[in-house]
């Protein structure tokens, strides 16, 4: 997300993979809200959105005040805060050309901020999605073709009329510049200025002269500019299954940024909490039982397979760590508190620590006001930081987990 004015619109996270890899199972198990959500109107947006959830510690404890949060949820100290997710349909190599649903996968991950890639780790499914013996596929070739797929539909979009755009920048005269030329054409991707200076810089390209790119420039901008525009993190699935951690290493090895991951045990959790069968928070190291009469033997067992297989040796089940990992490492961003009464921390309701706000590193006072509303940023004075009672001008760049008041003309006077 790019706050570059008054507003911004929220990150979304594009959940990819071929068929059968657990994708649905990943999307549906992030997707189902804890039960305390339940009269929150946080709901699938469309067949293939919903919202998941960003969890944080909340602040409300290091400042011993009891919180009521409005746009998210606290439980026993752990900020649940709504995210969007879309579920992206399977990928299979030729979708840039439109084989198999490749048309409304690409379609879908234009509005993704950064990808989740959904990868069976045990090997067990071949590049098409197909059943086969565990072991016998090689996750790694998944994330390549997946790679290639978004790259040369990226590539696909800006060749359509390429030689006229670079003729039209080299001939052009001041005040017209590929960059610019770019922005305009990619900004249906939710690709920024940004994403597109950064990789004209870093694939070394002239951006003075595109007319003279060769095609393999042109594909290592496009590519890089991907990479840049797209971050990716890989989800290594069903770590349950033989193969899966020699898998996962192998992963890793390759300097993918991987989380291993059973998609399936977090989604029956999160069913056994729906029922109040147990007591489990999205990414929680384990469980308690709430109604041992209430289960059947065969789902004890489940239970404790997955606190025996999956909780002990990986810590969580990987589906809130990977959607964590993809706020705050890929996207980096923070969470910050606005308030308006600096000693009740609270707004003008009396609400006490109501909002938490993900924002991207670098944002300012000011442009969080801007998001907060257009007023309160047109208005901005200045803002105080709450725990050391410090006035911040404008330009002052929040850290994670500020809880600022932010003072207009109005309010001022």
């Amino acid at each position: 997300m790019s706050i570059v004015g008054k507003k911004a619109r929220p990150y979304s996270l594009g959940i990819v993979g071929k068929p059968n890899v657990g994708k649905s199972t990943f999307f549906s198990a992030a997707t189902l809200a804890p039960a305390e959500i339940a009269n929150f109107p946080f709901t699938t947006i469309k067949p293939n959105r919903g919202i998941g959830y960003l969890r944080t510690p909340c602040v409300h404890q290091e400042f011993d005040v009891n919180d009521n949060p409005a746009n998210s949820l606290c439980l026993n100290g752990i900020r649940l805060i709504p995210i969007e997710l879309i579920d992206c349909a399977g990928l299979v190599p030729g979708a840039w050309q439109g084989r198999g649903l490749g048309n409304q996968f690409l379609d879908e991950i234009r509005k993704a901020d950064a990808l989740i890639h959904i990868v069976d780790a045990a090997g067990a499914t071949d590049i098409e999605g197909r059943q086969v013996k565990p072991g016998t596929h090689d996750p790694i070739e998944d994330v390549r073709f997946l790679e290639t797929e978004i790259t040369m539909w990226m590539a696909h979009i800006l060749k359509r009329d390429w030689d006229k755009m670079a003729r039209t920048v080299e001939t052009g005269g001041a005040g017209l510049s590929l960059l610019t030329e770019l922005e305009g054409r990619l900004s249906g991707l939710s690709i920024k200025r940004g994403h597109i200076f950064k990789a004209l810089q870093k694939s070394g390209v002239n951006a003075d002269k595109p007319a003279s790119w060769s095609e393999d420039a042109f594909l290592g901008f496009v590519d890089t500019l991907r990479q840049i525009s797209k971050p990716l993190l890989i989800s290594a699935n069903k770590m349950d299954l033989p193969q899966a951690e020699k898998n996962f290493e192998r992963l890793r090895q390759e300097d993918y940024f991987v989380v291993p991951c059973s998609a399936e045990a977090e989604l029956a959790l999160r069913r056994a909490t729906e029922k109040r069968w147990i007591d489990y928070k999205p990414g929680d190291c384990n469980y308690r039982i709430l109604k041992s009469e209430a289960l059947t033997e065969l789902q004890r067992n489940a239970l404790q397979a997955i606190r025996e297989r999956i909780l002990t040796p990986l810590g969580t089940t990987g589906v809130q760590e990977a959607i964590n990992a993809a706020y705050f490492k890929l996207l980096n961003c923070i969470v910050v508190y606005p308030v308006e009464n600096i000693e009740k921390l609270s707004n003008h309701k009396g609400e006490v620590l109501p909002d938490a706000y993900i924002v991207p590193y670098g944002t300012t006072a000011r442009q969080l006001a801007y998001l907060i509303h257009t007023e309160l940023g047109d208005s901005f004075v200045y803002a105080t930081e709450v725990r050391e009672k410090r006035r911040m001008g404008e330009d002052h760049v929040l850290k994670d987990r500020d809880v600022v008041s932010i003072i207009s003309a109005k309010r001022r006077a």
